[in-house]
């Protein structure tokens, strides 16, 4: 049997922790549930400050409105930790070694950590589950994901969604399924760990490719073959990192891919659109003032796949824009060639 999920902590100040702040939020003040307590980490005490005193993220998803009596906001990441029993982690991959940096490690012990990372941490090429199992001890069966087409942008204005949670114990994924369902949430249990968590890292990277595509001027027919091929590519490999028996078409893995690879919400698309209509990457990083993970998990894939060797065309094609600095046009001109 599992502890009683009493205490939450999202860890992040974007706009998916500020979605899920939201979610959990609402469940806090809701007599039939047992969460006694929500906590919210972000960076600085500045930040932490305004959104205690104007009730909403001043940088992310500003109309949100966040009621101070639900959720306690804080910059001071250990006490967040400590005073906590599940750890919603919500920074960008790129950033998460960073964010930890100052955290001892035993005061994850005991807790259960809920992965909304969709990125490899880049020093370790890792998923975020297995990072945590690998550097701060944690079991297996403390280890969620939260998966499927979840723009923050639509969570937070209650359009209906539906996530995925994995995890190893079912028991746990459900307990934490049930904090997150609402009227505007819907959700499944899996118990793919890590088929779907590295399906939400490739989703982006062919997200970032439809963007690049869109911005050359391909059309929507294209986009349909490249998303179709995406998905094959994406099945090839996460057979061969997890045999396990998965539905490739379930929504954490097809829905998730094809809302990132459309939606005008998708950053990764949006930041592929910039590099097809010919910005540097830095430049558009700039121009976007967010985080691409797509961006940072091209190489971290890449360069995992060298071992794997899984045929991935896509990958190598995107890699080779953004790492090797080929032109776009005539790399995904070379890739129409191998798309059926």
């Amino acid at each position: 049997m599992i502890k009683t999920l009493e205490r939450v902590a999202v860890i992040g100040g974007g706009s998916w922790a500020t979605a899920l702040v939201k979610i959990l939020s609402e469940h806090k003040v809701l007599p039939e549930t047992n969460l006694k307590s929500v906590k919210w980490w972000v960076r600085s005490e500045e930040k932490a400050s305004y959104i205690r005193s104007n009730k909403h993220n001043p940088d992310y998803l500003s109309s949100v409105e966040i009621h101070p009596d639900a959720v306690e906001v804080s910059s001071d990441l250990n006490y967040v930790i400590s005073e906590s029993d599940l750890l919603v982690i919500a920074v960008p991959a790129a950033f998460l070694e960073a964010s930890l940096s100052g955290v001892p490690a035993e005061l994850f012990a005991g807790k259960i950590i809920v992965s909304a990372i969709k990125g490899l941490v880049p020093s370790t090429k890792q998923i975020v589950g297995d990072y945590f199992i690998q550097h701060y001890g944690i079991p297996s069966n403390h280890i969620l994901v939260i998966s499927g087409p979840c723009h923050a942008e639509e969570v937070a204005s209650e359009k209906l969604s539906y996530l995925t949670i994995a995890g190893e114990s079912q028991e746990t994924a459900r307990a934490f399924a049930t904090l997150l369902s609402c009227r505007f949430i819907r959700t499944v249990v899996s118990s793919d760990v890590r088929g779907t968590e590295y399906g939400a890292v490739l989703k982006n990277i062919y997200a970032v490719t439809a963007g690049i595509c869109h911005g050359l001027g391909y059309g929507d027919n294209f986009q349909a073959v490249l998303m179709s091929n995406s998905i094959r590519e994406m099945k090839r490999f996460l057979k061969n990192i997890t045999d396990v028996n998965r539905k490739i078409n379930h929504s954490a893995y097809l829905g998730d891919l094809l809302v990132t690879g459309y939606s005008i919400h998708s950053r990764n698309r949006s930041f592929g659109n910039m590099i097809g209509k010919g910005y540097t990457v830095q430049s558009a990083q700039l121009e976007m003032k967010m985080i691409a993970e797509g961006y940072y998990a091209t190489k971290n894939m890449y360069e995992l796949n060298q071992k794997a060797q899984v045929k991935m065309p896509i990958l190598d094609c995107v890699y080779s824009i953004l790492y090797e600095g080929k032109p776009a046009a005539k790399q995904i001109a070379k890739l129409t060639e191998k798309l059926v």
